[in-house]
């Protein structure tokens, strides 16, 4: 198959359009595309057709985005204005998804992209038709995973639903439950460890970004670590246990998860791990804690540093909680169980279309 090879500046014009401030956005209007996607909008706009922006300043620096047709867009993002008819700009995107942006981002402290970096960015495409059958293998697949995505989603959201149908809200505690602190149903409540992480470390090491928003694992980005034999017991985690993020931004601060997982696991000093008595489920608490009533608590007990809040162990027992029945809690608990069946099942699916979608986008740009 014969192709092109060209540089990034020589089939578009990338560049970065006037910002609006945050005061001259509007609830209606053309939508305007900041860092990582729409921020609001607008009375005018400065593009009248879809084209593929990559954000330029900070954390996320590197994100793809297409955007609408009437749209504005902000200088945190850069416009690949003006690109070439040679060129499907879907083919563009998936092209430099594939490849990245870690060797053009400049700046430690405010990462950032600049016209300049990107002129050593080289794009090599097929003719036309065969861009358009790359484009419409790729796009089957991503709609196969965003499709699991919204099941699990669904999932998720049908197990917040039964816990409020099941337990009510806990301001508002309409079933009368008895009300205690989290301190008085533990049987131990301990911090994480701060050793490092090692290179071929002896047990897998969870730090606060395995642990999701809505109260799950996320074991995609795993570290390791050695710990003596005579102090693991202070930091392992097993299952059943629950972990609480004690340190993280305001807005991630308090995120809670329950450790279902066979295998032993070491917690960073940032999770502090919670074991229960008998008196309630830690598939209760979990959800109890990742209620948004629960989240705009942890919000307001936060004590604020610079960029980052902290909920003490001591303040964390301070929480009160009710407690349902325990038969009621054994239902729920069974409910969850179901449903993290059916995720099981989707879960696998998703994985699979993933792993399809990386081998073929290596097949096709590598």
């Amino acid at each position: 198959m014969m192709a092109t090879t060209k540089g990034l500046c020589e089939i578009c014009f990338p560049k970065q359009w006037k910002t609006i401030s945050a005061d001259m956005l509007t609830d209606s209007g053309y939508p305007v595309y900041g860092a990582n996607g729409v921020i609001g909008c607008y009375s005018e706009y400065n593009h009248e057709e879809p084209t593929l922006l990559v954000t330029c300043r900070g954390a996320t620096c590197g994100t793809l985005n297409i955007c609408e047709p009437y749209s504005y867009i902000n200088g945190n993002a850069m416009a690949l204005d003006n690109l070439t008819d040679e060129v499907d700009i879907k083919y563009l995107y998936y092209y430099l998804l594939n490849r990245g942006f870690e060797d053009v981002i400049t700046g430690s402290a405010q990462p950032q992209i600049v016209r300049q970096s990107l002129q050593k960015v080289k794009v090599t495409y097929p003719d036309k038709k065969k861009q358009a059958e790359i484009v419409k293998v790729l796009e089957s697949i991503e709609r196969i995973i965003e499709s699991r995505k919204q099941q699990l989603q669904l999932l998720n959201d049908l197990v917040k639903a039964r816990f409020v149908e099941m337990f009510g809200d806990p301001v508002l505690n309409p079933y009368g439950w008895d009300i205690v602190t989290i301190g008085d149903i533990v049987t131990d409540v301990r911090y994480g460890t701060s050793k490092p992480a090692i290179e071929g470390g002896k047990y897998p090491y969870l730090r606060m970004n395995n642990l999701t928003c809505d109260g799950h694992l996320d074991l995609s980005d795993m570290k390791y670590i050695d710990i003596p034999d005579d102090e693991i017991e202070k930091c392992i985690v097993r299952k059943g246990d629950v972990l609480f993020n004690r340190t993280n931004s305001i807005e991630l601060v308090g995120k809670t998860c329950i450790f279902d997982l066979p295998d032993e696991m070491v917690i960073a000093g940032y999770i502090i791990r919670i074991r229960l008595n008998e008196k309630l489920l830690p598939v209760v608490l979990s959800n109890y804690m990742n209620l948004p009533s629960l989240k705009e608590k942890l919000r307001s007990m936060a004590k604020g540093a610079v960029n980052q809040a902290n909920i003490n162990a001591q303040e964390l027992q301070r929480i009160k909680i009710y407690l349902p029945p325990i038969e009621l809690q054994n239902q729920f608990s069974a409910f969850v169980e179901q449903v993290n069946k059916s995720k099981f099942v989707v879960q696998k699916a998703l994985d699979e279309a993933q792993l399809l979608f990386d081998s073929l986008m290596q097949k096709y740009f590598n």
